[in-house]
């Protein structure tokens, strides 16, 4: 349904001393800059609540507003929960089916937008990702100057990571420790589906594996990360034989994740595929206490992950 969708952001010291259009432009890449122009024209930009109706030059620390009339985009779960903060960071609670940046599809509706608008930090930058389909807990950096001191030592700050995923199956291990390279290979018909291959032909990977549960054709899976590699968890599960419900790359071949590109997914297709995404969460983070001398670890959980309709 069409609405008018209102943005805003901070001008970055990259971003500084240039044209507000050419800052505008990038946001929503599908806008040219006659249409940046006209909203202009309109009187629905402001810089600092001001509003603007010339394309003037903008400086670090500004606030930039605009409304974008009759918009409209894909539908997601808005329903971001905060879960912890202090007074630099903040862990949330992402629902599955929402990007956390904006996409070919969306740009108003992503993690980092509804934060932005819903929170009390207009400013707020990501330090980490989860992908679209992934729920969990995520952190973020109330500003930027926040952002930019932690994304280069996260390890400092993150000390452990734990997932938990429902798969198909039961394994034939309680705990298991894998470890393997993972990469892209160029005869996938998928081409962002990653792969276990030799060692030596792509990046070391590391995942403790423990079953939790199982109950008739799935189990309950934790998943604690060592490295961090694209599609980790999902890739190396798949290769385990026990690919995880409702993953469209990596259950049934891909079959589902082609279908949807080529828009020929029937109701017969979804009812197979099982949710509607896959059941991949991000369960527990445990932070080093930067704050406190001697401060225990932070842990973090998120318990908003519910197998009801498998566990019940």
């Amino acid at each position: 349904m069409a609405q008018d969708a209102h943005f805003s952001f901070i001008i970055s010291a990259n971003q500084a001393d240039q044209p507000l259009l050419e800052c505008l432009l990038p946001c929503i890449p599908y806008l040219t800059a006659e249409q940046w122009q006209r909203l202009l024209d309109q009187q629905l930009i402001t810089v600092d609540n001001q509003v603007i109706t010339e394309n003037v030059v903008v400086h670090e620390g500004q606030q930039i507003a605009y409304t974008v009339p009759d918009y409209q985009e894909a539908e997601v779960d808005t329903r971001w929960q905060l879960l912890w903060h202090n007074n630099e960071i903040a862990a949330i609670h992402k629902p599955a089916n929402l990007p956390v940046n904006r996409t070919t599809r969306n740009v108003y509706n992503t993690l980092i937008q509804l934060l932005r608008r819903e929170s009390p930090w207009p400013d707020a930058h990501l330090l980490h990702r989860l992908d679209l389909e992934t729920s969990g807990v995520i952190l973020i950096a109330q500003n930027n100057d926040i952002a930019k001191r932690y994304q280069s030592k996260l390890e400092s700050l993150i000390k452990r990571k734990i997932y938990r995923a429902v798969v198909y199956g039961t394994p034939p291990w309680s705990e298991l420790e894998f470890e393997c390279d993972l990469n892209t290979i160029e005869d996938s018909p998928i081409r962002s589906q990653m792969h276990v291959v030799d060692t030596g032909q792509g990046k070391p990977s590391k995942t403790r594996f423990t079953l939790l549960k199982s109950q008739g054709e799935f189990s309950l899976i934790q998943c604690e990360l060592f490295t961090g590699r694209k599609h980790q968890i999902r890739a190396q599960l798949a290769h385990l034989g026990h690919p995880i419900l409702g993953d469209k790359i990596y259950s049934n071949n891909g079959e589902f994740y082609l279908k949807r590109i080529d828009k020929t997914l029937t109701e017969f297709d979804h009812q197979k595929l099982g949710p509607s995404h896959h059941l991949l969460h991000a369960y527990e983070l445990h932070l080093h206490n930067l704050w406190e001398e001697n401060g225990k670890d932070i842990v973090i959980r998120d318990e908003l992950f519910s197998e009801e309709f498998l566990f019940r």
